[in-house]
């Protein structure tokens, strides 16, 4: 389970995070008084810890100990998920007890629009982190709606997901036309001849020049609502350093531009291999760093990387809609 520290203690320490008691910094009472309010408040609700994966970040629950997160709609979730009245994610994980009897745990995933999705490499790192800590092991199952993902920690911190074996007919993208999926006929501004991928949700990847001079904000939204991807798409433009390395940006799906995008760095990689732009085994550079993406010759895809801790809490039961 999810371990939290004393919040009672005069300081907790945590992987990315070094926080002092509140009260021990304050010296007006009044403040003081509506710190103890709040913290009493908080502490009675539902914990959460957190995470990110080189700047994808996530609020974490535990389905297993709290219940009452098993229920959260997309509403909720939504508001959890924003940065300006909730905590704040690209996505939210609710980590739930495994269905199969081969799995540790069972990870349930929403991106920050409120809506269910099926995959999220990053994610999939941080929660095989947690389960590897509660086993004190070094591999791990996570079992999601789209099947069963091996995890393995490595020695320096980072974890590798093996995400399955991509997609690549139009009818499992999915698109709305039968066309080649190596060269999809879908243009807008720059951006033409896309490769289509599917590693557990759907990939749109545009390869250019310069990657850096696309502006990912204005194309990325009317691309990922384009008829051709009838349950939209997730956006990456990237452009190729050389046959090992790629430079990658993204517009994901239900969320907007963010630092890393695990399955999109596994699109990016499978879809320069069939292009032969590059090798099968590549670093694939985001925003927020590198992901080493391998595109095995069973159509497997290993995505390594790191994981990280940025702070736990308590959510308040307003943003559950409680009061």
């Amino acid at each position: 389970m999810l371990v939290f520290p004393d919040p009672s203690s005069q300081a907790v320490a945590s992987p990315g995070l070094i926080g002092v008691r509140l009260r021990d910094t304050v010296n007006n009472p009044h403040m003081d008084v509506l710190w103890n309010h709040d913290y009493k408040a908080g502490m009675n609700g539902i914990p959460f810890v957190k995470m990110h994966g080189l700047g994808n970040d996530f609020v974490v629950f535990d389905g297993r100990r709290d219940p009452a997160v098993l229920d959260l709609d997309d509403a909720i979730a939504a508001r959890i998920a924003d940065r300006k009245t909730g905590v704040g994610c690209d996505q939210l994980i609710v980590i739930e007890p495994a269905r199969d009897d081969l799995a540790d745990a069972f990870m349930r995933i929403r991106n920050n629009d409120g809506g269910e999705v099926q995959a999220c490499g990053n994610a999939t790192r941080c929660v095989a982190n947690i389960v590897m800590g509660e086993l004190g092991r070094k591999d791990v199952i996570i079992e999601t709606v789209v099947g069963l993902l091996d995890a393995n920690g490595l020695a320096d911190g980072r974890v590798t997901v093996d995400m399955g074996q991509v997609k690549l007919d139009w009818r499992d993208i999915p698109l709305s036309d039968a066309v080649d999926t190596n060269h999809i006929p879908l243009s807008l501004g720059p951006l033409s001849d896309a490769v289509g991928v599917n590693v557990g949700n759907p990939h749109g990847v545009f390869f250019v020049d310069d990657a850096e001079s696309i502006d990912i904000e204005k194309f990325g939204p009317v691309l990922e609502h384009h008829e051709m991807f009838p349950e939209r798409a997730n956006i990456e433009v990237c452009s190729i350093i050389d046959e090992n390395k790629i430079r990658m940006r993204v517009w994901e799906r239900g969320v907007g531009v963010t630092r890393a995008c695990g399955t999109g760095a596994c699109a990016a990689g499978v879809a320069a291999a069939r292009r032969g732009l590059t090798g099968r085994k590549v670093e694939v550079i985001l925003d927020g760093g590198p992901l080493t993406i391998e595109w095995l010759p069973d159509d497997h895809v290993l995505m390594t990387g790191p994981v990280a801790t940025s702070f736990s809490g308590f959510l308040h039961a307003s943003l559950l809609g409680n009061h």
